[in-house]
């Protein structure tokens, strides 16, 4: 299962529109739909284990193949792009067992906030890692000017962000509910 979890987020990194879909400049994310159903199927060490995965491909990728313009300059630290995305995992795994005892046993709306706090973790580590490491000077931003950035890194947080957070609220209890049948 875990094989299989992690095959899925290297296709949805591969293949356009299954992780990523862009709009203009920018990207809404779904990848992290697979890496919370995941830690609620796996629990949350499998879980992170697909989000460094994850995280490890989205490094690589502001390398090779970024996804927005800014990936370039932020996602190359990993602190910006693995990290968080571990934190997907873990977090949000732990989040449902804290609802929960038995996820087979979670119900809808368990499952739906589990996704909205896997979506909000990605978001705001994210973005929080980008402005601490920018202030510290961690970044090849010095030349950026803060001030003009900031509006616009807001709204990503509310175009990007928003929209994720309710793609995986509505996807992850859709997704897990059926698959936590088979689950023993």
């Amino acid at each position: 299962m875990l094989a299989l979890f992690i095959a899925i987020v290297v296709i949805q990194n591969i293949i356009p529109f299954l992780g990523y879909i862009p709009i203009g400049p920018f990207s809404i994310v779904i990848i992290q739909v697979t890496v919370v159903v995941a830690a609620i199927m796996l629990g949350p060490a499998d879980g992170a284990w697909v989000g460094l995965t994850w995280g490890l491909i989205n490094w690589i990728r502001a390398f090779v193949w970024p996804t927005s313009p800014l990936a370039i300059y932020v996602l190359v630290n990993p602190l910006v792009s693995v990290l968080p995305r571990v934190a997907v995992g873990l977090i949000s795994g732990y989040f449902l067992l804290s609802l929960v005892n038995d996820p087979r046993h979670a119900k809808i709306w368990q499952l739906s906030l589990t996704g909205i706090v896997g979506s909000v973790i990605n978001t705001v580590l994210v973005l929080g890692f980008m402005g601490i490491l920018y202030y510290l000077g961690w970044l090849p931003l010095n030349k950026l000017n803060v001030h003009a950035v900031m509006p616009w890194l807001l709204g990503i947080m509310g175009t990007n962000g928003v929209p994720e957070a309710v793609l995986s609220g509505v996807l992850v209890p859709l997704i897990s509910k059926p698959l936590l049948r088979f689950v023993k």
